[in-house]
């Protein structure tokens, strides 16, 4: 009888890490690259690019 529950937690908690794993961890590095490379080209746009300045 106290097995059905116990397994439902572990289908619950094997979804739940799957949607972590598959869904949420890739967003987040997407989001992560994405801000951190507009956060660079923004500067650049308004600094210049790297270098010595001439």
């Amino acid at each position: 009888m106290h097995d059905e529950p116990l397994a439902a937690t572990k289908r619950q908690e094997l979804k739940a890490f799957l949607g972590l794993a598959v869904v949420l961890a890739p967003v987040l590095a997407v989001l992560l690259v994405s801000g951190w490379g507009f956060l660079v080209w923004m500067v650049q746009l308004f600094a210049g690019p790297p270098g010595p300045s001439h």
